[in-house]
């Protein structure tokens, strides 16, 4: 069960052996159309991952049309809502990987690290023998994460690996629990770090958003979750936080950031004021003058894309 809200938005993701993934592009691409859905959805050989958003009644006729596909019937949905449609588009696209590690060794299908619940998380938090790592990058880290958690500061998610072999010791290490967002990224890390030798790994279910779906009382999670769509994170109650994305280098802007002098709405924050070019100012600045003027019109002017990386 979801918070009130206008519009519903699932996030989902199945690893599992796909061959027709063009055939399965153009279908789901389609059929999303033709319901009138926004959000992405990524397909590749080793399975699907995305993140889609509109009408309850559209995204659910989606996700049980597809759930009868045998392949997908174990789909991982966890689900959130947004007072707008937190997308610009409908794209369905084909790649290399769902979530990019770079080893295509790993098969998440084969072998993941043990999921376990809300309660048993919080067991683990307060264990002294459990590494506990948060497996997202450091824009995502900076808005909330558990207290005490290994954060990897990485840019991309095929960092990964490199930061496992620089922190991480399978000999010395001998028990990790991980998180995400959404669960896709700590099902491919956790089967990597199997296949490295490390004895036992576990995964939060359903990562920070199946946390805050079901722990309102013992929540120890600290700041909000930041996420890939144009809500930029929520809070607790998977209501919208009060953050902003930075039009320039799209990193996300507490409150603070936004009363910083250096911060100019759709062209520059205090993180990026100083590094970017004249060029880039003026493409910027223009691109503001262009959402003003759609405004003026009452119609809503498409900006630059968000991220791609899903959780």
């Amino acid at each position: 069960m979801t918070p009130g809200g206008e519009y519903h938005v699932a996030t989902f993701y199945r690893f599992v052996a796909i061959r027709d993934t063009e055939h399965l592009r153009t279908r789901m691409q389609r059929d999303g159309a033709e319901l009138g859905l926004a959000g992405t959805v990524l397909i590749a050989r080793e399975g699907i991952n995305g993140t889609i958003a509109g009408p309850p009644g559209a995204v659910d006729s989606w996700l049980d049309a597809w759930r009868a596909d045998p392949r997908f019937a174990g789909l991982r949905v966890g689900f959130s809502t947004a007072p707008e449609i937190p997308f610009h588009r409908w794209k369905v696209k084909t790649r290399d990987e769902v979530v990019a590690l770079g080893r295509h060794e790993v098969d998440p299908e084969v072998v993941a690290g043990e999921r376990v619940d809300v309660a048993t998380w919080n067991r683990l938090l307060d264990d002294p023998e459990v590494v506990v790592v948060d497996v997202r990058n450091r824009y995502e880290t900076a808005v909330g994460t558990f207290p005490g958690a290994l954060d990897p500061d990485t840019r991309a998610f095929n960092e990964f690996p490199a930061f496992v072999a620089r922190r991480l010791d399978p000999g010395r290490d001998r028990k990790v629990a991980m998180f995400c967002t959404g669960g896709v990224r700590c099902e491919k890390a956790s089967s990597y770090l199997l296949s490295v030798g490390f004895p036992e790994v576990l995964q939060l279910q359903g990562g920070i958003l199946g946390y805050f779906a079901n722990a309102p009382v013992h929540n120890r999670f600290a700041g909000d979750c930041f996420l890939f769509d144009q809500r930029v994170a929520v809070a607790r109650d998977l209501g919208v936080g009060e953050w902003e994305s930075c039009r320039a280098c799209r990193s996300p802007l507490a409150r603070h950031d936004r009363l910083s002098p250096l911060f100019r709405q759709g062209e520059s924050c205090p993180r990026c004021h100083d590094m970017l070019t004249e060029a880039q100012r003026s493409r910027f600045a223009e691109r503001r003058r262009q959402v003003s003027l759609a405004a003026a019109r009452g119609e809503r002017h498409v900006g630059a894309r968000m991220r791609t990386e899903n959780p």
